[in-house]
């Protein structure tokens, strides 16, 4: 995919729009968003899994919820994947049709199942039993038929970050394969259900296909298996977690083409509607953390750069270990190594460790690359830092998506009891 953060006559840019514009107009830390980079990996998947019938590939919107994304998102032919009654709010708002909406999650609540119900969707991704139940509930109580398939859980290590991984059998997600056919037998004694198929996540972040074609191979197995018992299985999610290339010292990832590839050879002759849930995979590297340094802070053998943007702006590095590649917007090709930071009162608040890079020096811009998925959408407000606006850009033409708050706004939200203020 071509870089649309380049470097244009020393100042770097977001597709036709210089970054210090930005800065100056809407502040830092700020996301900044490709939208040519989002449209040119949504036609990739397309390109990849189109011909594999009529596939449903929905958006993991938990990876990036903004309603201007979504809506950009759905304009180049995506439906959503949903895990929560606000992400269902956002991708109605955004214009994805109800029949282009598949609705995960182990938590769903009855409020949420009759929400997705109402509005439509095109299937419900069980988890359990009580689920079942529950949702058999609210359909009955509500004159409906809730489609639905059963999300299974393979027992395939994802080989990803253990707090990603979600396919193996210590896992919270799905049940387990073995409990198919019996859990599939439930649904069809529990009336206002109607049984779709099979659904199969084992992760995010994925650096290898092997993972991802041994699951698709259970699950083809099973799908053969119910469709014997006499089950009508016509849908096959195999969710998403396909990586993205952050440290360059590391193989990359394999690409959509080749996932596309493996796909096809995997689920020949299922003769189902293929459903997809990529998420970072179509806005990770579509987006930077725009952000100035505030100083560089040498203590003994030791240098800091600090940065204005924190944890509470890009979670992953402090949650997950992440490496995110980090660069000044006006390089001069010097380098220098430091321990790059922010201004949170966490030790955790560290974006880098003895990184070497591009010079950066007190009043700077940089980048932190990669920030397009998992960053936004992660962010909070400790030590009451207001939530980081969000950018987007169309050639030269650019706008916030979301506006930054004042920290005015956010004290009004809060009341002192009466009997308190006495």
């Amino acid at each position: 995919m071509t870089d649309q953060f380049p470097v244009r006559e020393g100042i770097r840019h977001c597709e036709g729009v210089a970054l210090p514009a930005i800065a100056a107009a809407a502040g830092t830390p700020v996301y900044v968003y490709s939208l040519a980079a989002m449209r040119a990996q949504a036609r990739a998947m397309h390109a990849a899994l189109g011909p594999l019938g009529d596939p449903l590939i929905g958006f993991a919107v938990k990876a990036n919820p903004n309603i201007a994304v979504l809506t950009a998102l759905a304009a180049a032919g995506m439906g959503a994947d949903v895990v929560s009654g606000g992400e269902y709010a956002r991708a109605r708002a955004a214009g994805v049709a109800p029949d282009r909406i598949v609705f995960s999650g182990v938590g769903k609540t009855a409020g949420e199942m009759r929400q997705a119900l109402e509005g439509g969707l095109a299937q419900f991704n069980l988890e359990s039993l009580p689920e079942a139940e529950m949702l058999s509930e609210v359909a009955v109580a509500m004159g409906v038929t809730a489609p639905v398939a059963w999300r299974i859980n393979p027992d395939v290590e994802a080989g990803s970050h253990a707090k990603i991984s979600t396919g193996a059998a210590h896992n919270k997600f799905g049940i387990p394969i073995g409990d198919a056919p019996a859990a599939c037998a439930k649904v069809r004694d529990l009336p206002g259900l109607e049984l779709k198929g099979l659904a199969v996540h084992i992760g995010s972040q994925l650096t290898s296909l092997a993972p991802l074609e041994q699951a698709f191979g259970r699950l083809g197995e099973m799908i053969a298996r119910l469709r014997s018992e006499g089950h009508q299985i016509s849908t096959a999610d195999l969710g998403g977690g396909l990586g993205l290339h952050y440290d360059p010292s590391l193989p990359p990832p394999p690409s959509i083409a080749d996932y596309g590839a493996m796909v096809a050879r995997a689920t020949q002759g299922w003769d189902v509607r293929l459903i997809f849930e990529p998420g970072r995979l179509i806005v990770g590297n579509a987006g930077v953390l725009l952000t100035e340094v505030i100083r560089v802070k040498e203590s003994g053998e030791a240098r800091f750069v600090i940065l204005d943007a924190g944890m509470n702006d890009l979670l992953r590095p402090s949650l997950y270990d992440a490496w995110h590649a980090i660069e000044p917007v006006t390089p001069d090709g010097e380098q220098m190594v430091a321990d790059v930071v922010g201004p949170v009162c966490e030790t955790g608040d560290t974006f880098a460790f003895g990184r070497e890079m591009g010079r950066l020096a007190a009043g700077d811009l940089a980048v932190i690359r990669t920030a397009g998925a998992y960053a936004a959408t992660m962010a909070g407000t400790y030590n009451s830092r207001p939530l980081a606006p969000e950018v987007l850009v169309d050639g030269d033409k650019w706008a916030v998506i979301r506006p930054r708050r004042d920290l005015e706004s956010y004290l009004a939200e809060e009341q002192v009891p009466e009997w308190l203020s006495r």
